[in-house]
């Protein structure tokens, strides 16, 4: 049996640096507004909103510094701490599962940029 899902066409008015963004990931659109929407239903509740704070200092590009030194808000720990306790438990949700592969891939991220930032501080071998 095949599902078909209903399309709805939506015209916005956005100022052009966000239009070039959004013409950019036009494929990617419907996921990045189903999570952005989803994040705002979310309201107080626990989702990835935890970790708001490291993807917007990511996007910054800041010093490798400020990289190295990245670690999780007393909030983003406890969430995970939560969800590993679940898991440990067997109560995972398939939404719980679903948060915990995205704190994984933020981690992969993170890892990602404190590598490179890591080799940028690195002195290289004509420096010596």
């Amino acid at each position: 049996m095949l599902y078909f899902r209903q399309m709805a066409s939506i015209t916005l008015s956005l100022p052009d640096d966000l239009a070039s963004q959004v013409r950019a990931q036009q494929q990617q659109l419907p996921k990045i507004l189903e999570l952005g929407l989803r994040e705002l239903s979310a309201g107080g509740q626990f989702g990835f909103e935890g970790a708001a704070d490291i993807l917007e200092l990511l996007a910054r590009l800041p010093a490798p510094e400020e990289i190295l030194n990245l670690r999780p808000s007393a909030r983003l720990s406890a969430r995970v701490a939560a969800l590993i306790e679940r898991s440990r438990a067997g109560e995972m949700t398939p939404a719980d599962e679903e948060e915990w592969e995205r704190y994984e891939y933020l981690e992969h991220l993170v890892w990602m940029a404190k590598a490179a930032a890591q080799l940028k501080l690195a002195p290289s071998a004509g420096d010596v």
